[in-house]
């Protein structure tokens, strides 16, 4: 199995909480763990807005510290599909989502990865598993 981190689970593993980590130590050998360009784009958009200084610096050598042992995936081209399509599905049920929600969910689809989020937007896409690693 292939887990995908949102954008809340590395700020999570940012922060230390004990429940995603814990998940993580007991990801089977045989599954990946990976992000995407988008999420790891999130967290440096972040970053960025911070303020010069101390908790600027500390944050950001937290965001290096965990993108360094989770391969961050490109945005396949198939997962342009799967945006239109959840996009459009979204959008006739009254329930748009931003589109990095949007391509995230895309992404992890066309990897067929298991999305691991606690954003409750993201339940309810066809096809598309999603787990909190928070409860």
């Amino acid at each position: 199995m292939q887990y995908l981190l949102d954008t809340n689970a590395i700020s999570d593993l940012m922060e230390g909480r004990r429940s995603v980590i814990d998940r993580l130590s007991a990801i089977e050998a045989s599954d990946a763990v990976v992000t995407c360009a988008i999420v790891q784009g999130e967290v440096l958009f972040g970053i960025e807005r911070l303020p010069s200084g101390k908790r600027r610096d500390r944050y950001a050598a937290k965001a290096a510290e965990v993108f360094s042992g989770i391969p961050c995936k490109g945005v396949p081209v198939s997962a342009a599909d799967h945006y239109a399509h959840i996009k459009n599905d979204r959008s006739r049920a009254g329930a748009p989502m931003s589109d990095n929600d949007l391509w995230i969910a895309a992404t992890a689809r066309a990897l067929g990865a298991t999305l691991v989020s606690r954003d409750r937007d993201l339940e309810g896409i066809d096809d598309l598993l999603v787990e909190s690693w928070t409860t």
